[in-house]
């Protein structure tokens, strides 16, 4: 007695098209912000801007001769974002392991290299869009600050400086992605991400060059803080040093994690 073997039955998708680009960054930037903790992440964020746009309108009410103008309220205004917003970053990548939803994306999207690159492209647009809301309020806080203190608004910002200010929001940001995906843990991203950009900068290297001479020659080598220093100075020229210091701490902290921690996330195993 002979029985006849089941029909297999297949799917062609050779002819199916790809998941448009644009949309997996559409993607990648809702489950980026529209979470609980996006939310609250942002709200404190945006509390801190006119908490800060707060105190320095009260100062210039209270001493006349403050004379807060554009550059100022650029440098005073990217504060807060550097302080919270990184975390996005870190989070965009680290949640697929942590929240354990990098099956379904990676089944969605099984080309993995693209998803990297929407996520990138996600965390470009939030360091873009949130510099441009710290420049259209600091424009308002100019005048007003202006029209308190008695003095005419100094529009002192210059394009070079601008851009060296969105050029230096997005290393960092790019920094915390690497971290991100070398770790692929949210708790030890962040963590070390804080510690290199804050701690260290503040506590050791700080300190040490203070001291010792050798100390303000070798530290803007390794680390972002004092190598991106001087582009954010409009007083200051750079020089090559400085743009080879420049690179050398970058290539450190941003191009090394993102090379390290795209290898990770490809060949890693979603559970």
């Amino acid at each position: 007695m002979t029985t006849n073997a089941p029909e297999r039955r297949t799917i062609d998708i050779s002819r199916t098209e790809a998941i448009p680009f644009s949309r997996l960054v559409k993607v990648e930037w809702r489950k980026m912000l529209d979470t609980r903790g996006g939310f609250w992440l942002l709200a404190i964020t945006g509390v801190l801007l006119v908490f800060a746009v707060a105190i320095v309108l009260l100062v210039i009410g209270l001493d006349d001769g403050v004379r807060v103008g554009a550059f100022d309220w650029s440098t005073i205004l990217t504060i807060p974002l550097s302080l919270l917003l990184p975390v996005f970053a870190i989070q965009s990548v680290t949640s697929e392991w942590s929240q354990r939803t990098g099956l379904v994306t990676f089944s969605l999207e099984p080309h993995r290299i693209r998803v990297l690159l929407a996520k990138v492209s996600a965390v470009i647009l939030l360091v873009l869009s949130t510099i441009v809301v710290a420049i259209a309020l600091g424009a308002v806080a100019n005048v007003v600050g202006a029209q308190i203190g008695g003095y005419d608004a100094r529009w002192n910002l210059e394009v070079s400086t601008l851009a060296a200010t969105v050029f230096v929001q997005l290393v960092y940001f790019l920094m915390a992605f690497g971290i991100g995906m070398v770790l692929l843990s949210t708790p030890a991203a962040i963590a070390i991400f804080y510690v290199v950009a804050l701690l260290l900068p503040f506590m050791v290297y700080g300190t040490l060059y203070a001291l010792f001479d050798w100390a303000q020659d070798f530290i803007p080598w390794i680390d972002l803080q004092f190598a991106t220093a001087p582009l954010l100075d409009p007083s200051d020229s750079v020089s090559t040093t400085n743009v080879a210091q420049m690179v050398v701490a970058c290539t450190i902290w941003v191009v090394v994690p993102l090379v390290l921690g795209s290898r990770r996330v490809l060949s890693s195993e979603p559970k």
